[in-house]
Parts: C-alpha cells; sequence; structure tokens
C-alpha cells in the first residue's frame, strides 16, 4: 500500500512545500492538494514549487473538475510539469463541489466529465484528441505520462470510472462501504472490456494520530459535512432506491444547508449534523494501533493507496506517526 498526503491551499504557499518535503522524507509517495480557486490559492503555481523541492512524490488535485479550466489549458499546465520535472504529476478529476458551486454553478455532467478525462489524458500523453469538432495535439510532448483517477460516489459515476479511469478516488475510509465502491468500479470496467485490475484504488480520509478521541473528532468532523454534499446530490437523483448504499446516506437526514466558506475546515458549524460514529467511520483516528488496523482491511479489499487529508491542529505530529509508525507496521504485516 502506498500513502498519500492531501493538503489546503491556504497561504502560506512555503508552509505546503515544506509539509511536501517532510512527507517525501516520511516514504509519502503522493502529494495531493484541494482545487477551488476561489477559496484557496491556485494549486498548479505550487505544484512547480513542490516539485522543485522534492524528488520522488506523485504531485496533483484532489480533486479538479471539467468547469472552471479548459481541459486543454489543465492538459497544457499537467504535460508541462511533466516536461520539467519527469512525468511527477498525476490528475484527481471529479464532477466539481466547491470550485462549481461558488461560483454559483452546478457540478459538470458525467458526459462532461467522460470526455474531458479523455481530452486530459490523451493531450498529456502526447496523442491527438478530439475536442469542439477539431483535431487537437501537444506537438511539444517527448514521452509524455498521466495518470486520470476518478473520483465518484453515485452509480453512474462509479460506472465512468470503470469505464475510462485509471484509478479511482474514494472520499471516505469506512470498510463497508469501499467494499460496495470498489465492487462496482469493478463490475463496469469488466463490463468496459477493461481489466478491472488494472484500475488502482484510492481511500482518502482525515488521519489524526493520538488518544484523545473527542478533540480528534471535532477537528475532522468537518469530513462528514464535505462528503454530505455529494451524498445529497445522489439522495435527490435517486432517493432511497437502494442504489448506494444506507450507511452512506442515512446519516444526512439532519443535514440543513452548507456554507462553503467554511468548506473543509476544522470547526465547521454547518458539520453539526455529523454523528461521532460517521465521524469514527469515515476517518482514521485513534492511537497508531487502530490506524494499521483499519489500514489493514482496507488493504485486504484491494486499496493501492491511502491519503490522509490534513485539515487539522496537529500536521506534523500525524506526518511523523504515518512515517515512522504506521507505514511501516502496514509494510512488515501483508495481507
Amino acid at each position: 500500500m502506498e500513502f498519500g498526503v492531501v493538503f489546503q491551499l491556504d497561504p502560506p504557499a512555503s508552509d505546503i512545500v515544506k509539509l511536501s518535503q517532510q512527507a517525501e522524507s516520511y516514504g509519502f509517495s503522493h502529494v495531493w492538494t484541494f482545487d477551488s480557486h476561489l477559496l484557496w490559492q491556485e494549486p498548479f503555481v505550487i505544484y512547480s514549487q513542490i516539485l522543485a523541492n522534492t524528488s520522488r512524490v506523485m504531485v496533483g488535485p484532489m480533486v479538479t473538475n471539467p468547469g472552471t479550466r479548459d481541459w486543454t489549458v489543465t492538459a497544457s499546465q499537467f504535460a508541462t510539469l511533466n516536461d520539467m520535472f519527469g512525468n511527477r504529476t498525476i490528475c484527481g478529476i471529479g464532477r466539481g463541489d466547491s470550485a462549481m458551486r461558488t461560483l454559483g454553478l452546478p457540478p459538470t455532467s458525467i458526459s462532461q466529465l467522460r470526455d474531458c478525462v479523455k481530452v486530459i489524458r490523451g493531450l498529456a500523453n502526447g496523442e491527438t484528441v478530439t475536442y469542439n469538432d477539431r483535431e487537437l495535439h501537444f506537438p511539444w510532448i517527448n514521452n509524455g505520462k498521466l495518470e486520470v483517477w476518478v473520483a465518484a460516489y453515485g452509480p453512474k459515476a462509479l460506472a465512468l470510472t470503470g469505464e475510462v479511469g485509471d484509478g479511482y478516488i474514494l472520499q471516505l475510509a469506512d470498510p463497508d462501504i469501499a467494499a460496495w465502491m470498489i465492487k462496482a468500479v469493478r463490475v463496469a470496467a469488466e463490463k468496459a472490456g477493461r481489466d478491472p485490475a488494472a484500475i488502482k484504488f484510492c481511500v482518502a480520509a482525515p488521519a489524526y494520530v493520538g488518544d484523545d478521541l473527542a478533540h480528534q473528532r471535532d477537528q475532522t468532523r468537518w469530513f462528514g459535512g464535505m462528503v454530505g454534499n455529494h451524498v445529497a446530490d445522489i439522495v435527490s437523483r435517486y432517493g432511497d432506491s437502494g442504489l448506494v448504499p444506507t450507511a452512506l446516506t442515512d446519516y444526512i437526514r439532519g443535514r440543513d444547508g452548507y456554507d462553503y466558506s467554511q468548506h473543509g475546515r476544522a470547526g465547521n458549524t454547518h458539520a453539526d449534523f455529523v454523528p461521532d460514529d460517521i465521524v469514527d467511520r469515515f476517518c482514521i483516528l485513534g492511537p497508531a494501533e487502530a490506524h494499521v488496523e483499519k489500514l489493514l482491511a482496507l488493504k485486504e479489499l484491494g486499496v493501492d493507496q491511502f491519503a490522509l487529508y490534513l485539515q487539522h491542529d496537529d500536521k506534523e505530529h500525524t506526518l511523523a506517526a504515518y512515517g515512522e509508525q504506521v507505514m511501516p507496521a502496514i509494510a512488515q504485516r501483508p495481507v
């Protein structure tokens, strides 16, 4: 199992670069960031600094979307960084939540997402693609390589992931829900004539190492609120049809709106509806041993990477605990 870390891009950007260097020194393989330009700083500018000040980690958004940039511009950004730093970027992409809604726009359609994945990956890999009825390519690319991992919760998005994604990003760490989602992606891949084993699976969630569970829950409850935005969309579309696990949908019954100015932040007052049991299930909390136990369960399901969100008040200690205790224990205990 590989490990990634996910940052919000609050200034100063130099802090993100330092934390990325720390993550690499502990053996993390990926550095991911939010991509919501009205809430945080522009990620692609900061990626160049992370890449310049590290030597191994893969860098990319968790997640970008088809709506806030022209697809060819996004592809060019990835391709340029790969040319400069040796194919060390990765594209996480979804329909768009905060990035679109803070502009007063809805998330993009599944059809747009499918086409966007093909355009960005194709152009960044040096291929010719069709975009706006034109044949396009980047003549300057030399041996470019970009993987596109799709973030999804709903049935259609999961099917899309199996059809076109190089990887799947599930933003919660509940093993039961993860098993359901991973199975849906694998079934879709097989129906599309793809090898399900070729798709990489990434679980992303807040992680906080320590003994004060009450404090950890307060620092990570925001995550259930963020996931609730996506779940609310699913419920509005599918209702209680059974097309998604009830464990994922039942908890939002007490949800009453959402303030994107507090998006992804510890102490989010619009996450009060999230109960403790959901925080415990969606996140990984407690002492290092508890993290190892839950991660081994995810690894057994076929999860290839755990990406931990560091949006709390103990970033450096959590990175150190993972690098010194959790990650070595996972490596020593194969499934």
